[in-house]
């Protein structure tokens, strides 16, 4: 950053310009004095390089004014203190991450990588949002905390993968490990918003007790169910290539609906790709809430610099006028 600290002193800017056009330019627009005769037969006769200087000299002298006046104008540059309010909001992902998550109705892509994909977007639609990630299968872990370093983040998404951890669907332990990272936080709007395509089967934690302790600490849970109803295919790998296993399709929509409802935020299903992105859209224009930023700054003050570098444009005007160029009229 740059900038003048007394900015009024700029208006002495004028008096350069002024002594410009009175000391060299209207000289050419008032008749001469004296009258001479005509020196066309001098024509052919080229200037010394001494008399081609003689016009600079009031050019430097207004320059070093001018560079005298942006000194008293207290020039800065670095980093100061600004505030300003943004839009801003406390967002942890829960991704599940199970092997149902594998299953193809989400054609060509099965359900993991069109939610990357979309979650990737979102991530990219928020500007001032602090964004976190936990996955979870059997045991939910954190892929990356609240940031707003988005490049990391989605660099972090990409590395979501079956198989991380054990099979199973711990939804409970999902939103208890969502909600820890957002305990602590300050920020005016908290949410989870939890993306999965099963029903918890893992006794560590009810799902509705976790969601009334995040409610309890302010956090609001959007739920989504991702996945067609009915049977679905789930590709697998064997010695003879790849085969598609028939499954059923099961989705706890009572349980995630309550979730919701706990905590004061919404129950979505998704069964195609196009509606997936939709409902993240309308989370993300739903939540939104203006906060106050402070940044600060450290400035570094030029006065010196250009307080030296006007007094030797001066000084240099004054040595060529009274030595070099002092003899040559003007």
């Amino acid at each position: 950053m740059f900038r003048f600290k007394d900015p009024l002193w700029l208006l002495l800017l004028v008096i350069p310009v002024i002594y410009l056009y009175f000391r060299y330019f209207t000289r050419y627009l008032r008749p001469p004095s004296i009258p001479y005769p005509d020196l066309a037969i001098f024509d052919g006769v080229g200037k010394s390089w001494r008399v081609r200087l003689v016009p600079a000299l009031p050019a430097l002298k207004a320059i070093g004014l001018a560079v005298l006046i942006l000194a008293l104008a207290r020039p800065q540059s670095g980093m100061g203190d600004t505030r300003e309010n943004v839009e801003g909001v406390d967002i942890m992902l829960a991704l599940d991450i199970s092997t149902s998550m594998q299953a193809m109705d989400f054609k060509p892509k099965n359900r993991l990588v069109v939610a990357k994909e979309v979650i990737t977007n979102f991530i990219d639609g928020r500007e001032s949002d602090r964004i976190g990630l936990v996955v979870f299968a059997r045991r939910s872990f954190t892929q990356c905390p609240l940031t707003t370093d988005y490049d990391l983040l989605k660099s972090l998404l990409v590395r979501v993968d079956f198989g991380m951890v054990e099979d199973k669907t711990a939804i409970g332990l999902a939103l208890a490990n969502a909600a820890n990272r957002l305990k602590e936080s300050k920020a005016k709007s908290k949410i989870i918003i939890l993306l999965t395509d099963g029903v918890n089967n893992v006794d560590d934690l009810n799902p509705v007790d976790a969601a009334r302790a995040a409610a309890a600490l302010g956090i609001k849970i959007y739920t989504i169910g991702a996945g067609k109803p009915g049977i679905v295919e789930i590709p697998q790998q064997t010695a003879f290539g790849t085969r598609y296993v028939k499954m059923q399709s099961e989705i706890d929509e009572e349980t995630l609906k309550e979730i919701a409802d706990i905590s004061g935020g919404l129950f979505y299903r998704a069964k195609d790709e196009s509606t997936l992105k939709e409902i993240y859209d309308q989370i993300s224009k739903l939540e939104k809430t203006k906060i106050e930023v402070f940044k600060f700054y450290r400035y570094t003050e030029l006065f010196t610099d250009f307080l030296i570098a006007g007094l030797i444009i001066l000084l240099a005007e004054l040595f060529l006028s009274r030595t070099i160029l002092g003899g040559i009229p003007r």
